[in-house]
């Protein structure tokens, strides 16, 4: 059952998306080059606690950390460790903040010092699946013209996106319903309805759209070996469209 958000909910969501946001803000510079994932999370964990808000990955059916790091070929998952990235990488951070009972998630791919052209293509593009899918956003529309415009995107720029895993409603729960594929046929599933909340995150591959789980039951890879990004956002379904909920704002004291 898809859970269609109250003024209040939306505005606890809001804050728990501004946090996340706030995160991703202070992380653009720490993010370099000899720097560790573990430090990546203890940092990240660090400016939720210190906002009021609770890292929500961390314990979740067991995973171990505050957030997810997701290096070069790790399309998501990954558990933060004493990997030191290295120049050229990419890693994606995986960041889902609870605040007040409820929850504000999103991913952004950071790219370590300078990257090949290659790598750099990547996650623009993966970025740019998400503003194409977001176009479709609004009342009346079906949540598949999401799914299918991040496909098309992909697609058309050589790549292919991930079917194991997709994006989902959020809310009370890191994860309710609906899940939101990142391909399928536009018109299909449910209709967008003002006061769906919505977390929307293209998993966009170098190569094939296979992938493997590790050992560890988290860390999954490109079966190929090829590079993979994220982005991901929290919107609210509008009167008009949308809007993003994992962004910063000022508040107001």
């Amino acid at each position: 059952m898809i859970i269609i958000k109250s003024q209040r909910e939306i505005n606890l969501m809001r804050e728990a998306g501004r946090i996340v946001a706030q995160v991703f803000d202070e992380l653009e510079k720490f993010i370099v080059p000899g720097v560790t994932t573990k430090q990546i999370s203890q940092k990240a964990e660090k400016i939720m606690r210190d906002a009021g808000a609770i890292p929500a990955s961390k314990g979740y059916e067991g995973f171990p950390e505050a957030i997810c790091t997701s290096i070069n070929d790790v399309i998501v998952h990954g558990i933060p460790n004493n990997t030191k990235l290295k120049e050229g990488d990419i890693v994606s951070c995986d960041i889902v903040a609870t605040f007040q009972g409820y929850n504000g998630d999103a991913c952004r791919t950071y790219r370590v010092g300078k990257v090949s052209s290659e790598a750099d293509k990547l996650v623009r593009v993966t970025e740019e699946c998400l503003q194409e899918g977001l176009k479709f956003a609004k009342p009346g529309n079906h949540l598949s013209d999401i799914s299918a415009a991040i496909q098309k995107h992909a697609e058309e720029n050589g790549y292919s996106v991930v079917r194991e895993f997709t994006g989902h409603g959020i809310g009370r729960q890191m994860h309710e319903d609906p899940i939101i594929p990142n391909y399928g046929e536009p018109g299909h599933g449910p209709i967008l309805k003002e006061g769906m909340t919505l977390a929307i995150e293209p998993m966009v591959l170098q190569g094939q759209k296979e992938c493997r789980v590790l050992n560890d039951g988290w860390t999954t890879k490109t079966l190929d070996g090829k590079l993979a990004a994220h982005h991901e956002n929290t919107i609210v379904i509008t009167k008009e469209g949308y809007e993003i909920l994992t962004k910063l704002w000022k508040k107001e004291i």
